[in-house]
Parts: structure tokens; C-alpha cells; sequence
């Protein structure tokens, strides 16, 4: 898979609200399906496992079997290498015109 198809497959993972939310729970620790089932009452089992799967795909998430548990860890480095390619350029961009305007606002008029 070439660089960009992983990348539509990361920005299509993060497209939907519920997988978001999925990552947030994974944050601070792994947890197994049925953790994540019990933190997302709104949504069926059936659907939350549709979202890792979507997750895991993208590279999002790893999964590993201990017995007939499933846990589920984020794996941020491909959030990481997303914000190095495109979030902290346009940042930077968005700084230094920032900084530019704020000195054409402060310099006296002749």
C-alpha cells in the first residue's frame, strides 16, 4: 500500500465521530472489546467492532488476543507522522503570517 492510500485510510478512519471516541477511550490505556462496548452504550457491539476494524486497518489501533479477550492499543505514530506531514507545516505557515500581520499592525503609518 503506497504512502497516500495509507494515509486516505487514516483520514477515513478519523472521519467518523465514533472511532475518535473509540482512540480517546484508548488513550491512556488498552482496554478489550467489551470495555469499549460498556463505555458506547448508544452503539450495539456488533458496530463498535465494525469501527476497530476500520481502526485497526488504518493502522490506528493493534489488536491482540489473550484468550477469548480481545485488547485493543491506539498506535499514535500514524496520527504522529499525519501531524509532521501536514498539521505542523500549515501551523508554522499560519504563525509566521500571524506574526507578518501583527507587525503590519503595530508598525506607525508614515
Amino acid at each position: 500500500m503506497s504512502t497516500e492510500d495509507e494515509n486516505d485510510a487514516i483520514f477515513k478512519a478519523l472521519s467518523h465521530r465514533s472511532r475518535r471516541h473509540l482512540l480517546d477511550l484508548l488513550k491512556s490505556e488498552p482496554r478489550t472489546t467489551g470495555m469499549l462496548c460498556e463505555l458506547m452504550p448508544e452503539l450495539d457491539r456488533c458496530t463498535v467492532m465494525q469501527h476497530l476494524k476500520v481502526l485497526e486497518e488504518a493502522g490506528l489501533i493493534v489488536a491482540e488476543r489473550r484468550g477469548r479477550e480481545r485488547w485493543n492499543h491506539l498506535d499514535a505514530l500514524p496520527i504522529h507522522a499525519i501531524h509532521e506531514r501536514w498539521i505542523g507545516p500549515y501551523a508554522a505557515y499560519a504563525s509566521s503570517m500571524l506574526s507578518k500581520l501583527k507587525r503590519l499592525v503595530e508598525t506607525p503609518a508614515d
